[in-house]
């Protein structure tokens, strides 16, 4: 999250309230790399979880949130991706450890964001 706070007033108060009001319209295309990424590195035993990604890009009050989401859930209740992220248990009382692939996947898509954002605010 980007905050900020001025007193007085001139350019640098004028350029803080432009940026907090810029509209990155390339955020569509970068999220769908992020879906991209994330189906290329979710573990496949049937293929179902990878092909379930999603991304919604939610902008209110003057915050966007880019929300990376995947619809496999099992019997109601249990996601898929979270349980391959962080581990889970099995109907035996066993336990599955959890395997980081949602970070990797993702940090060179933040990577872009970030990159392209810092050249919006540089204009």
């Amino acid at each position: 999250m980007i905050s900020y706070s001025t007193s007085g007033g001139g350019e640098t108060q004028a350029w803080l309230k432009r940026i907090m009001k810029l509209d990155f319209k390339g955020l569509d295309g970068l999220a769908a790399r992020g879906v991209d990424a994330l189906r290329a590195a979710t573990p496949r035993e049937s293929g179902m979880t990878a092909e379930m990604w999603r991304y919604e890009i939610v902008r209110e009050d003057g915050v966007t949130t880019i929300w990376f989401i995947n619809d496999h859930v099992e019997g109601g209740h249990f996601n898929v991706a979270v349980g391959l992220q962080y581990g889970h248990a099995t109907g035996t009382g066993g336990w599955v450890d959890g395997y980081d692939y949602i970070n990797p996947a993702l940090r060179p898509v933040f990577d872009m964001i970030a990159d392209e954002v810092w050249k919006e605010v540089q204009r």
